[in-house]
């Protein structure tokens, strides 16, 4: 069964830079057409979306590095031709509010399908609790899937536990080790987060469950943006981190949504109890001392893990508590290690 490839290509001055060596302007304007003008209106362009696109007098324009953008093809080269079968289709797009978004306002794919969509930028990127999701242009990979539960919302409080463990494992295949997991959306990297997930969906009493899945991750991050992403108070990796290498961005992104159609259909069969040891071996809070924020009060102990609904347990000085992610948030206690 074919899988519908759309999307909008970048601009085509930026294909041409994305190798990061020395383009005179002229040349430029030779190879899009163009005046000598419009090159630098288009420079000044890629500049606004945070390309660090450098002009060097009377030789040309450059990018400080070389930048793989998206490419369908290579990203479905990543994914098992079984798995390729549940992909309605795939949209990759350039720049879009939120591949989340997106889906949630198109109609739900049939049982046992799935829509996916990526864009190299996103203007709205949101995490957990309406957080802004911060990801510079050409450094991660921001992507989401649509899929529909037959029986509904009542089985997912757990979902995004297991999504987490098929991120992992991706990542795993990207030649990135040492991935944990924190309860209940994030991924992790020697105690710093380097993706997370945001699961949102619509679904009717008793109906099925049109679910979407996002996940960012940070593949690579320069020190400038390391420090903007932390100054929100949140220690921040990258794949290139846990790889020792640069990790390609397609290899990245098809790996994800191999491992997530994979997880998918065993997830609607068996539930998060075919997770639940993997996500265990991953817990990256297990044992260690933490606060769980809710809405009225802050509680501390000992994270215990979860249970077979993917509920966190906490040991505290009453006896152990349970948690759902819906109502909780969990930090590590600062000064541990």
């Amino acid at each position: 069964m074919a899988v519908s490839i759309t999307g909008v290509d970048p601009p085509l001055l930026l294909v041409l830079l994305a190798d990061g060596r020395l383009h005179s302007g002229e040349a430029l304007a030779k190879k899009l057409d163009v005046s000598r003008a419009a090159v630098w209106k288009g420079i000044e362009r890629l500049r606004g979306l945070g390309l660090p696109v450098s002009a060097l007098a009377r030789q040309g324009y450059r990018l400080a590095d070389p930048l793989e953008l998206l490419d369908a093809q290579r990203i479905r080269a990543e994914i098992d031709p079984r798995h390729l079968q549940q992909l309605r289709a795939l949209e990759l797009l350039f720049e879009v509010d939120s591949t989340n978004t997106r889906l949630l306002d198109r109609s739900a794919p049939p049982a046992g399908r799935a829509d996916a969509c990526l864009s190299e930028l996103q203007h709205a990127g949101r995490g957990r609790r309406g957080r802004r999701w911060i990801a510079p242009f050409g450094a991660g990979v921001a992507l989401s899937l649509s899929w529909t539960f037959r029986d509904g919302a009542s089985t997912l409080a757990a979902l995004s536990l297991a999504v987490g463990v098929a991120v992992a494992r991706a990542l795993g295949r990207a030649g990135a080790h040492g991935m944990t997991l924190k309860w209940p959306n994030d991924i992790w990297f020697e105690s710093r987060k380097i993706g997370g997930v945001l699961i949102e969906l619509r679904a009717e009493a008793g109906g099925p469950a049109h679910v979407v899945i996002g996940v960012g991750i940070n593949v690579t991050l320069t020190a400038e943006a390391r420090r903007e992403i932390e100054s929100s108070g949140v220690a921040v990796a990258a794949v290139a981190d846990a790889s020792g290498g640069l990790p390609s961005r397609n290899l990245v992104a098809g790996a994800i949504l191999d491992e997530l159609l994979s997880m998918l259909a065993r997830f609607e069969r068996d539930g998060f109890g075919a997770f639940r040891d993997t996500w265990t071996a991953l817990d990256a809070l297990s044992g260690r001392p933490v606060q769980v924020l809710l809405a009225e009060k802050c509680l501390y102990g000992t994270a215990r893990g979860v249970d077979r609904d993917g509920a966190l347990l906490l040991e505290t000085a009453s006896g152990v508590q349970r948690f759902v992610s819906g109502e909780a948030s969990l930090r590590l206690i600062e000064g541990d290690t």
